[in-house]
């Protein structure tokens, strides 16, 4: 196959920047496709119809035809997944139409034909909509409602006993056939977390999706406790010991990709609690230009990180992504000419080239005690993942004043918050106002799928009542509403778009912390000043067609 990249170039589907980056060892060969896709933003569907016109083969937009069900059902859904396949319709002479991202992957389609017993028509489709249609034809759900229906049967039979074969020396066995199923099943959905939910009578199971809780399972109260001490095993953890909250990690593969996941234990009156955080473990961090700031935004908090020294606090709630914007700060500003040190708990992800360390309360390497043999080690910029008490917090302002960049989260509701959060810790307002130089706070919305969402006016008064409009405006506003295809489960939206807030630190906000002032003065001084407040931030998105009116409200307070 020759080379695409020129024709992607020539389409406006991939940019001149990372053509440029494209390995030379690549060019012109099966992997050029895949390189494309894991290390470019290049448009999948222009890419696809290139590589349609490459190999003489059809290009077809999967969300735009009837996929024949019956089609589907020939090729099993592991064999779809490993080798990111699946059949859609059958030709008029009995062959199976494939749909393929690659077409140079002949055992892909020596699977395909092996597993259906037809001969293989391929056709070319977008990676994104061959991932949607796999992940809708081949949920697990039927599965899983099938074997805890199993599994209740087998335990009211007294046929089953869940404290054996939950160590995974079985793959078939019951218990760890489900608990496979349902990490899989949560990886493939993109879920951020898992939450296994103990009741008197049922057990839920829940995924979190784009930030929101969705139910995927109910099942049986007797099947939890051996679902947990199942996942117990697979983190490390005491499964006897169920009177005291526990941690672990463990990672789990499908296909290709590979997660970490993190797992907490809660005792509650029903049983323990289950929270699992999936964390791709070959995600590397996001460029500061792919986060969605508004370009003054982008520019304030360039600045502030660009400075040789001074504190940094990147704020808001857990999950709102604030480690992912600190970690886009470091690679903006990480370079071999510097000493980059993290210490988090835990490390979300792995950077390569910079010094990260995991705290260990039980080992005593608390923050604190690591921030302070941290600066012994001679950093030029030091990453804390949470200020959580006065120690850190003095250590933290001590080490911006004394010549290192500090970038650090803060739990709290607004940017403006944390001058006076930090006051409340104990830290002496001069401190802060010498050391801090920008506060990011911000949340994270769901983002509308823009292949069916669709226009809804809204009366200009109830837009200005809401803040969405200006007083002087004098027509109705256009915004977007949520409607739902195969590309977004039905959702109507896909992926979440940052909203946020940057103060920089002036001399008058200086002033009224010295003085102080509590958060609402301070804001009010910053949007004087220029600052873009995190909720209208929200309504610009909503007036672009990002988000909606109601992830505005359910996110920012």
């Amino acid at each position: 196959m020759a080379s695409l990249v020129p024709a992607l170039v020539m389409r406006g589907a991939l940019s001149e920047r990372d053509a440029a980056a494209v390995p030379a060892d690549v060019l012109g060969t099966s992997r050029e496709v895949r390189w494309l896709l894991d290390h470019t933003k290049v448009n999948g569907t222009q890419l696809a119809q290139q590589v349609a016109e490459h190999e003489h083969l059809e290009f077809v937009a999967l969300s735009q035809v009837d996929i024949d069900p019956e089609a589907v059902k020939l090729v099993p859904a592991h064999v779809c997944r490993r080798d990111d396949v699946l059949p859609i319709a059958f030709g008029a002479d009995g062959s199976l139409t494939l749909a393929m991202v690659d077409p140079s992957n002949v055992l892909a389609v020596d699977d395909a034909q092996l597993s259906s017993g037809h001969l293989i028509t391929p056709v070319i489709v977008a990676e994104a909509d061959l991932d949607a249609a796999i992940n809708k034809y081949h949920r697990s759900d039927q599965e899983l409602s099938e074997l805890t229906t199993a599994i209740s049967e087998e335990i009211q039979q007294r046929q089953l006993d869940l404290t054996q074969d939950t160590d995974g020396s079985d793959d078939t066995a019951p218990i760890v056939r489900l608990v496979n199923l349902l990490i899989s099943q949560a990886i493939h959905d993109n879920a951020s977390d898992i939450h296994l939910d103990p009741g008197e009578k049922e057990s839920v199971v829940r995924y979190r999706i784009d930030g929101v809780l969705h139910e995927v399972q109910r099942a049986t109260a007797e099947i939890h406790a051996g679902v947990v001490s199942r996942l117990k095993i697979m983190a490390g953890m005491d499964i006897a010991e169920k009177r005291v909250p526990q941690d672990g990690r463990f990672t789990a593969s499908t296909g290709e990709r590979r997660v970490d996941l993190r797992v907490a234990t809660l005792p509650t009156v029903w049983g323990e609690t289950v929270v699992m955080r999936l964390l791709d473990a070959k995600a590397g961090p996001q460029r500061l230009d792919d986060l969605g700031f508004e370009p003054d935004q982008l520019e304030m908090f360039r600045n502030a990180i660009h400075r040789p020294h001074g504190l940094v606090l990147a704020t808001g709630p857990t999950g709102s992504g604030k480690s992912t914007t600190l970690y886009a700060a470091l690679r903006d500003v990480a370079s071999d000419a510097v000493n980059v040190i993290t210490v988090e708990d835990p490390v979300e992800f792995r950077y390569a080239g910079i010094n990260q360390i995991q705290v260990n309360p039980r080992a005593g390497l608390t923050f604190a005690r690591a921030l302070r043999a941290i600066l012994r080690a001679d950093p030029d910029i030091v990453l804390i993942g949470e200020i959580r008490d006065e120690e850190t917090a003095r250590i933290a302002i001590e080490a911006s004043l004394t010549g290192h960049l500090v970038l650090a989260t803060l739990h709290t509701n607004d940017a403006a918050s944390a001058i006076t959060r930090l006051s409340e810790m104990g830290v002496e307002p001069y401190l802060i106002t010498s050391a801090m130089t920008a506060v990011v706070g911000q949340r994270l919305a769901r983002e509308l799928c823009t292949n069916c969402r669709e226009p809804k006016t809204i009366p200009l008064v109830q837009a200005q009542r809401l803040g969405l409009a200006g007083p002087s405006e004098t027509d109705d506003v256009v915004v977007y509403e949520p409607v739902g295809c195969s590309r977004c489960q039905h959702t109507g939206y896909k992926s979440r778009v940052g909203l946020r807030e940057v103060i920089e630190m002036t001399p008058e906000l200086g002033r009224l912390a010295l003085h102080g002032a509590p958060s609402e003065d301070i804001a009010q001084a910053a949007v004087e000043q220029g600052t873009v407040l995190m909720r209208d931030d929200g309504w610009q998105k909503v007036r672009e067609g990002r988000t909606t009116i109601e992830e505005v409200l359910r996110v920012v307070a």
